[in-house]
């Protein structure tokens, strides 16, 4: 077994723990908003600035390169396919906040709310399952890209199971985070057997950057939060500084 396949179980495991366990950190679950979870979303944030966007604009060139003259509109594709990302769970957002419930759940729920809570932890789960995808093509295969994917990324994992639990509560407890755990373990497996073109790396780390962008800035902005300002802009600026210092 090679040292870069160690590297990828690992982060793996890593981040299936993440989702697990990330409900037993309390420290976590207080008002005004943890200064962890601020800092983690600012991680988050900066990882997509620094990192994957200048990957993106690198991807888009050689894309742009093979494209015939006739699908010259398709030139920006990547931006819209992380617009696409943002507005995808943008959109969620809104949906389940309108037909969702915010607080405990009573003995006998309606159908209607069991619905929602499938439909947001099925598209969470396809989220994840492009991670756990992403573990094995990434645009960059170094393990020094993969160190940083995985800690930005567990990081984005504790702030969106947070945000989950407070939608869903028991149900996301109960069966939700075992969902999405699994289907990291499903992508990582998969993009162990299945192997595709950079084009569609480039497309998936597209829509998967405005994606990571909009579920960080989510728990961040609404004022029942009470985030801390300082903390995100510390993990903005620390992760920026480190990810600029490896390059």
């Amino acid at each position: 077994m090679n040292q870069n396949l160690l590297y990828s179980i690992a982060a793996a495991l890593g981040l299936i723990i993440t989702h697990i366990f990330a409900g037993k950190l309390r420290f976590l679950q207080v008002l005004p908003r943890s200064r962890w979870l601020s800092g983690a979303g600012g991680v988050s944030v900066a990882y997509v600035f620094i990192h994957i966007f200048p990957e993106l604009n690198e991807g888009q060139k050689t894309f742009t390169q093979n494209t015939p003259a006739s699908l010259s509109f398709i030139e920006h594709h990547v931006y819209l396919l992380a617009l696409l990302g943002f507005t995808f769970f943008y959109m969620l957002e809104r949906f389940v906040k309108k037909y969702g419930s915010h607080k405990p759940s009573a003995q006998k729920e309606p159908q209607h709310r069991l619905s929602v809570f499938w439909i947001h932890i099925v598209s969470f789960s396809i989220y994840n399952f492009l991670i756990g995808y992403l573990l094995n093509h990434r645009e960059e295969q170094t393990i020094q890209s993969l160190i940083f994917y995985f800690i930005a990324l567990a990081l984005h994992f504790t702030v969106n199971d947070f945000g989950l639990r407070q939608h869903h509560h028991h149900r996301y407890d109960h069966t939700g985070r075992w969902v999405l755990a699994s289907a990291i373990a499903f992508g990582w497996l998969v993009g162990m057997v299945v192997d595709v073109d950079i084009h569609v790396v480039t497309t998936l780390f597209a829509f998967l950057a405005g994606s990571i962008v909009l579920n960080s800035m989510k728990e961040e902005l609404p004022e029942d939060r009470e985030s801390s300002p300082g903390a995100f802009l510390c993990g903005v600026t620390l992760y920026a500084l480190l990810l600029l210092a490896s390059q």
